[in-house]
């Protein structure tokens, strides 16, 4: 469940899952920790009010503790970025959260944070990343220093399901142009985070183990790129 204190939707998730596994719809028995919850740093200011904004995210959750806790951007400038860090490795220490990672950090906030020789590495960056903005960059040096890539927005926000090498590709691999982008981001060795508010392309969406991508196609479908940015794009904030 990705979450953030941004979305004000901490509370709302948390009690869902709560009141999932207390429901008789539980009847495989389902524990907290069989659920993996994101939330993320609205912020970077100073370290008191980061590691209070963390402590307030996990009682606003309910669920004891938060497994991924993000800084939701670079903004802030390098003190702010540094110092909300280590209120993020305080809040592991001290067992409120489990893994620490960022969110669109370009290279640059990534390399200074390795720089300051953190006592927690991060072990994540969220960004946006699909075919048509592939960030070859930063998911290169991600992957180079063991940082986890999750790519959000990976369908792009319906902005090109009917680009023609999608639908041609999509035919062919008997699949449909959302499942093909979400297994180029596989492939690719991400962690894709399609978003759908309907119950039966959530099940669709994570359906793509049937097929692979061929590596011509993959090269194709890399030469999509356009820095199409469908969000917001702080990769490159001071």
């Amino acid at each position: 469940f990705d979450s953030a204190q941004m979305y004000r939707n901490e509370k709302e998730v948390g009690s869902s899952i709560l009141k999932f596994l207390s429901s008789h719809g539980n009847t495989l028995g389902l524990k907290r920790e069989d659920f993996h919850f994101t939330s993320k740093l609205a912020s970077n200011s100073s370290y008191e009010t980061a590691r209070r904004s963390i402590t307030q995210s996990v009682k606003q959750s309910g669920l004891g503790y938060i497994d991924l806790f993000l800084l939701h951007s670079p903004y802030g400038g390098k003190a702010a970025r540094l110092v909300s860090w280590k209120a993020v490795e305080d809040a592991i220490a001290d067992g409120e959260v489990k893994t620490g990672g960022v969110s669109n950090y370009g290279v640059k906030h990534l390399q200074e944070l390795l720089d300051s020789e953190p006592r927690v590495l991060p072990a994540v960056n969220q960004i946006e990343v699909h075919p048509f903005n592939t960030r070859t960059e930063i998911t290169s040096f991600c992957q180079e220093h063991n940082i986890v890539v999750e790519a959000y927005a990976p369908l792009v926000r319906a902005l090109r399901m009917k680009h023609p090498v999608i639908v041609s590709l999509s035919d062919k691999y008997s699949c449909t142009p959302a499942q093909l982008l979400v297994r180029w981001s596989l492939q690719h060795g991400y962690v894709p985070l399609p978003k759908s508010a309907t119950k039966s392309r959530i099940a669709t969406n994570g359906s793509v183990s049937g097929f692979e991508i061929e590596p011509a196609d993959m090269k194709q479908m890399d030469g999509l790129d356009e820095y199409l940015v469908t969000d917001w794009d702080p990769v490159d904030a001071d």
